[in-house]
């Protein structure tokens, strides 16, 4: 038996939240060392942002201690999170960034 359109979207329609999976922000942290530069560079390759957007993270990142830099399904989160980690260490910046679930 066919679908009608009305009863697809009915049934999308009710799925709740829980449906969907958890999703996790993704932050970056503070510290002395790593420059405003590359902070903003990161967030220009890694997570998308335009060079305006990236400068206001990086500038929360800076006066508040830590920004978001989005929010990701769990598997995307890890590896933005590793990729992050692993170009800070190539640079030679200790870089740190987590992800906590929303």
């Amino acid at each position: 038996m066919a679908s009608t359109d009305s009863e697809i979207k009915e049934d999308v329609s009710t799925r709740s939240k829980n449906d969907l999976p958890p999703m996790y922000k993704v932050i970056l942290h503070n510290d002395n060392y790593t420059s405003m530069e590359f902070v903003v560079e990161i967030l220009v390759t890694i997570f998308g942002k335009s060079l305006e957007k990236a400068t206001q993270i990086m500038l929360n990142v800076h006066n508040k201690g830590k920004g978001i830099c989005g929010i990701y399904p769990r598997q995307i989160a890890e590896t933005k999170v590793e990729t992050v980690h692993n170009l800070a260490s190539n640079k030679g910046f200790p870089l740190k960034s987590t992800m906590e679930k929303e």
